[in-house]
């Protein structure tokens, strides 16, 4: 059994964290059972979510966990793909969590309709994912001092929409038709390229992004698929029977 911790649920979803949710959907596409338990930064490996306990082991970063996995158990999802099928799907993984990432943090952190949405979420987290009692605004003003430092802070909130529209049209682009992204199978890349976009349309706030992510019929249809397929007999914890 795997012990898969992350942040808390959040807007509907499995989790707001696109690398928790990304690795959650990753092991129910290869089925590995797993238990979900709420994470401690002081306790994480490399301090951040999402992490791992594998054989008593503790293991961070949602791409390493991935590829132990891949090691220890086969790679059942990815093992046919060409090396361009490969590149590919690197490039995207690459794109969705080095660049459009940041411009979700931006949206939650420093636009203030955002801020306020998300404020319930943070409360959520608080103490015992940080640690410890946080005052809110201290917290974000940590983040809005790592945003300025990675760059995307710099920018006006017209200006990270349109760098994410982009992100979000070229990503259309390269589904195309397909029912998963290369091609007729989902393969692990799917489970990135769907947390990255629930990310974005479970947003309360009906920004430029959302509404251009929405307007993507093949991405829309491709979250309804993937969900059908994967988390469709998921459900809220409160929900959930006892």
């Amino acid at each position: 059994m795997i012990t898969l911790y992350q942040t808390p649920v959040a807007w509907g979803t499995p989790n707001l964290s696109p690398f928790c949710f990304k690795l959650e959907s990753y092991l129910r596409m290869v089925g590995l059972p797993y238990q979900v338990k709420l994470a401690s930064l002081a306790q994480a490996p490399k301090g951040k979510v999402p992490y791992v306990e594998i054989d008593g082991k503790l293991m961070g970063d949602s791409q390493f966990i991935i590829e132990y996995l891949k090691g220890k158990h086969g790679d059942t999802l990815d093992a046919k793909l060409t090396p361009e099928q490969l590149a590919i799907g690197h490039t995207v993984r690459r794109m969705l969590e080095e660049c459009t990432y940041w411009y979700i943090v931006y949206m939650r952190w420093v636009d203030e309709p955002g801020w306020r949405a998300y404020i319930p979420v943070v409360e959520s987290m608080i103490p015992g994912v940080v640690g410890g009692p946080v005052p809110l605004q201290l917290l974000r003003q940590k983040f809005l001092g790592i945003l300025h430092d990675q760059g995307t802070g710099r920018h006006s909130m017209d200006e990270v929409q349109t760098l994410a529209k982009q992100d979000i049209a070229a990503l259309a682009t390269i589904m195309g038709t397909k029912p998963y992204l290369l091609g007729d199978a989902p393969t692990s890349f799917d489970a990135v390229v769907y947390s990255f976009l629930v990310s974005i349309i479970a947003n309360p706030v009906d920004t430029e992004l959302k509404q251009h992510t929405l307007s993507q019929e093949n991405l829309v249809r491709y979250c309804a698929r993937f969900k059908q397929r994967y988390f469709s007999t998921w459900q809220p914890p409160e929900t959930q029977a006892a």
